[in-house]
């Protein structure tokens, strides 16, 4: 199983931008779909983003399109999560996901690895 750590969390004022960062060990990720969540206080967890194997291929949910873009350094192994205009409904702890089974890359239950989280708190 691939193991995932996501870093670049962080305090940030509204309107401004943070990049997330997913790095993945103990198998090449290269060929995998891989994916952004988030979950608020008190909220079931979301979709954020995803990205196919080869990166030519994205999908948003509608809260952040156009404001964050996902990307993929597959010799790095890396996922990156770049957020700009941030809101305070963007607070949140951020998600990476793994190991993809399924038809709906915007359902959580269909990723079978998940990280540990990195803290976004975004103040107004």
């Amino acid at each position: 199983q691939v193991q995932l750590v996501e870093s670049g969390g962080g305090l940030v004022q509204a309107g401004g931008s943070l990049r997330l960062s997913c790095l993945a060990s103990g198998r090449r990720v290269s060929s995998y779909v891989m994916g952004w969540f988030r979950q608020a206080p008190g909220k079931e967890r979301e979709f954020v983003a995803t990205i196919n194997w080869s990166g030519s291929s994205t999908t948003y949910a509608d809260s952040v399109k156009g404001r964050f873009t996902i990307s993929r350094d597959n010799a790095k192994n890396t996922v990156y999560l770049q957020m700009s205009s941030l809101k305070p409904e963007d607070t949140a702890v951020y998600y990476c996901a793994s190991d993809f089974r399924g038809a709906d890359t915007s359902n959580s239950q269909q990723y079978n690895s998940w990280g540990q989280g990195t803290q976004v708190i975004v103040s107004s």
